[in-house]
C-alpha cells in the first residue's frame, strides 16, 4: 500500500470520527435537541430484533429521555417521536402498537 493511500485512509477515518463526535455532542446537548434527535436517541436505547423490543420495562435511560422530552417538546410532538422511533426498529406491526402503548404509559409516569 502506498503512503498516499495510507494518508487518504487516515484522513477519511479522521473525518468520520469528527463527524461522529459532532453528532454525539449535538445529541447530548439537550437545549438544541429536535424531534429527530429524540427519535434517534430513543431508537438507540432499544434492544430489539425483528419481532419485539425487549427493554421497555423499567429502563431508567428510556424513562429519563421521556422526561426530558416532555420538558423540551410540545405535547403534539410526543406521539410522533414514539411512533417513529418504534418504526425504526422494523418490528412486526402488531408489536409496534403494544410497544407504543407501553411507552405512552411510561410517558405519563415520567414526571
Amino acid at each position: 500500500m502506498k503512503s498516499t493511500d495510507i494518508d487518504r485512509i487516515d484522513r477519511e477515518f479522521k473525518r468520520a470520527r469528527k463527524k461522529e463526535e459532532l453528532i454525539e455532542k449535538r445529541i447530548e446537548n439537550r437545549a438544541e435537541r429536535s424531534v429527530g434527535d429524540y427519535i434517534k436517541k430513543l431508537y438507540s436505547l432499544f434492544y430489539h430484533d425483528d419481532k419485539k423490543i425487549y427493554n421497555l420495562k423499567d429502563n431508567a435511560d428510556i424513562l429519563t429521555l421521556l422526561a426530558e422530552m416532555k420538558e423540551d417538546l410540545p405535547d403534539s410532538k410526543w406521539d410522533n417521536v414514539l411512533r417513529k422511533a418504534i418504526k425504526e426498529t422494523k418490528i412486526e406491526v402488531n408489536q409496534r402498537e403494544k410497544a407504543y402503548q407501553e411507552l405512552k404509559g411510561y410517558l405519563s409516569l415520567a414526571d
